[in-house]
């Protein structure tokens, strides 16, 4: 299957270097995108520009592709499964959910000079990071690209409710399965839980399993690409 690999804030395609080659054993054929602002040297990139990448190779694919997405990216998937209902086969969404009609993108963390630098590890203390040994801490803050402050205060725009019939499935790393179901069910995911085909799988690892448990991940990600 075609699967298209979406990182979160501050990565790039790069990102998935060890997961892609699993993947490729497993008979699929993976495709990081390169995201406006997280990978091209674009500093002035908006969420609209993400979304277009995002678009851009859904539409490019042979088939309808498996569309995975991380954490804050999660909901670029969604907004991708909003606009192109018809041509995503599966969204599989790593360690986030999407958020709602009118709300910011990812505006979490102190901006400079017109950008959200990674915040360093304090805020990702305890399960988030607890997988992560000090060479990989410090490859992936040096390697940390400034989210373009108009990507990740850009406003969420959801507009065809047919987003909902796009089967999701929620891949737990830092939560567990349980714990995902519970914050859906009090409110804390709406646009999951009008979603209509939903699976949760499990992953022991934290909130980076591209790094820490790539094999697993792409072990998972084909289940998720074999399942109606």
């Amino acid at each position: 299957m075609e699967i298209l690999l979406i990182g979160g804030l501050w990565l790039d395609g790069t990102a998935w270097d060890s997961v892609t080659p699993a993947l490729e054993e497993l008979g699929h054929r993976p495709r990081p995108v390169t995201l406006p602002g997280q990978g091209d040297g674009r500093s002035s990139a908006t969420l609209d520009e993400q979304v277009t990448a995002v678009l851009a190779a859904v539409d490019a694919a042979s088939e309808k592709p498996l569309l995975v997405a991380h954490s804050a990216a999660c909901t670029l998937g969604w907004l991708a499964a909003d606009a192109r209902p018809e041509r995503v086969a599966k969204l599989a969404l790593i360690g986030g959910f999407p958020n709602e009609d009118g709300q910011p993108y990812a505006d979490f963390f102190e901006m400079r000079d017109g950008a959200m630098p990674f915040p360093g590890w304090g805020p990702f203390a305890g399960a988030d990071s607890a997988d992560l040994d000090e060479d990989l801490r410090q490859r992936i803050a040096a390697e940390a690209i400034p989210v373009p402050q108009q990507v990740a205060r850009g406003v969420v725009r959801l507009t065809d409710q047919r987003r909902y019939d796009v089967a999701v499935v929620v891949v737990c790393p830092e939560f567990t399965p349980e714990q995902a179901r519970e914050w859906i069910a009090g409110g804390e995911a709406p646009e999951l839980a009008r979603a209509k085909h939903v699976e949760f799988v499990d992953i022991d690892s934290g909130h980076w399993p591209m790094f820490t448990k790539p094999a697993e991940l792409a072990r998972l990600l084909d289940l998720a690409a074999s399942r109606d």
